[in-house]
């Protein structure tokens, strides 16, 4: 709907500018055409009595001599400028159109030395003063066209004078107005039509979806609450037998396999767990739970010879919920602990910049391809193709805690960076 609005006002203002654009030269040409068949004698062309109320028709200007020529010929026509020959029939001249003969033209005609020669008025809109000073402005301006309030002007040198030449443009531009607020208006109504039709067809499209995602979180619920009884069952079951038999290779498989599908569907129903309740939240000093969480890994870093360096600030005070967040931690440091390279280095971050805490947990390790960053997050995706049967991941550790950091209102992201992947959290901190 935004593209649509832009888009929608985008072509409004296009076709309004177009238009007064070419109404505009429309105009102009009307104006040159105009001044071009001006003329000081009474040898006028029909498009209006060119009479002055200090000079009646067929009387010179004072102190300007009438030029000489011939009469039939506009001032200041120049020779190349006078057709060979008629124009063709299909081709009337601009002056014998509607549109020229209905326009409302005004001129006020200054002499080089500023003199007021001639001034045609022929309606009472304007006074013949207000159109000199006006056509004095302008001249003194040096422009050679342009528009002053409601007026059009075109302003050409003829023989001895300057002919300034008006025509009214009231009516085009209150019916550009018009049509410009007509279509706002009707098109605002259109677009609010469409998007609450919009919100209706989406609605139709995307619940089939959004049912289908749900469903697939209920079964992941349901088929964990269900797997759990048969595997308990088998544990109970592998372990009376292992008494009885003793070491025995196949009972050590079914037993080795059994736990494994135990940590799944463990996992399994965390994430169900975590996407589908709202988990109660309480302000936490979320430094001091951090602290605390991150003494097990150290210990578990040393044993593997890794360097684990931690920076947490002090004093930082979330909304959240502390057994989610302590997940969290444990998820992001058992995955560095996983992935770090031989003899490499951990490193725990927790800081507060204005009002977001940012929690970053980087290892020394191979770099996560670009196209893999984004689906890292995702249920059952791991960046490394081969599954080995002596790792108990399922790709569903980062999809919890994406979730967890979702359940805090926070985002969470993988960059890569000189030979370290670093996985940076960041949650509003409590107000």
């Amino acid at each position: 709907m935004a593209i649509l609005i832009f888009l929608f006002l985008g072509i409004l203002i296009i076709i309004y500018a177009s238009s007064f654009h070419d109404v505009a030269d429309e105009n102009y040409e009307m104006l040159k055409r105009y001044a071009e068949l001006y003329s000081l004698t009474e040898e006028t062309e029909d498009f209006g009595d060119l009479s002055d109320a200090d000079a009646p028709s067929g009387t010179e200007a004072p102190g300007y001599e009438t030029p000489t020529g011939d009469p039939s010929q506009p001032d200041n026509l120049p020779d190349s400028d006078i057709p060979d020959s008629p124009p063709e029939e299909n081709d009337p001249p601009p002056e014998s159109t509607p549109t020229f003969q209905l326009s409302t033209f005004y001129s006020v005609a200054i002499s080089d030395d500023g003199e007021i020669l001639r001034t045609e008025n022929t309606n009472i809109s304007y006074e013949n003063e207000e159109l000199e000073n006006i056509a004095a402005e302008i001249i003194q301006s040096s422009k050679d066209k342009g528009i002053h309030g409601n007026l059009i002007y075109y302003t050409m040198e003829k023989n001895g004078y300057t002919l300034v030449a008006f025509v009214d443009n009231t009516i085009i531009s209150e019916s550009m107005s018009t049509l410009f607020r007509y279509t706002l208006i009707y098109g605002g109504a259109a677009i609010i039509l469409i998007f609450f039709l919009s919100i209706f067809l989406a609605r139709k499209i995307v619940n089939p979806l959004e049912e289908s995602y749900q469903n697939q979180k209920q079964f992941i619920s349901d088929a964990g609450h269900e797997l759990k009884t048969p595997i308990a069952v088998i544990n109970t079951s592998a372990e009376l037998l292992s008494r009885e038999l003793g070491e025995n290779t196949w009972l050590a498989n079914i037993q080795y396999e059994n736990d494994h599908m135990g940590a799944l569907v463990t996992q399994m129903l965390e994430l169900a767990h975590t996407e589908n309740t709202v988990p109660p939240m309480e302000r936490l000093d979320f430094s001091r739970l951090a602290a605390g969480e991150t003494l097990p890994f150290e210990s578990i870093a040393f044993e593997k010879g890794l360097r684990f360096v931690c920076r947490i600030t002090e004093s930082i005070h979330v909304q959240g919920n502390a057994a989610q967040l302590r997940q969290l931690i444990s998820i992001l440091l058992d995955n560095a602990l996983h992935h770090c390279t031989e003899n490499g280095e951990i490193a725990f971050s927790l800081y507060a910049e204005r009002n977001t805490f940012f929690l970053s947990v980087a290892n020394d390790g191979d770099e996560i391809p670009p196209e893999s960053r984004d689906k890292i997050f995702e249920r059952f995706y791991r960046a490394d193709s081969a599954r080995n049967s002596e790792d108990k991941r399922y790709g569903l550790g980062l999809a919890i805690a994406r979730a967890i950091v979702t359940a805090h209102h926070g985002n969470i992201q993988v960059q890569c960076h000189d030979g370290k992947v670093d996985f940076t959290v960041a949650i509003p901190v409590l107000k």
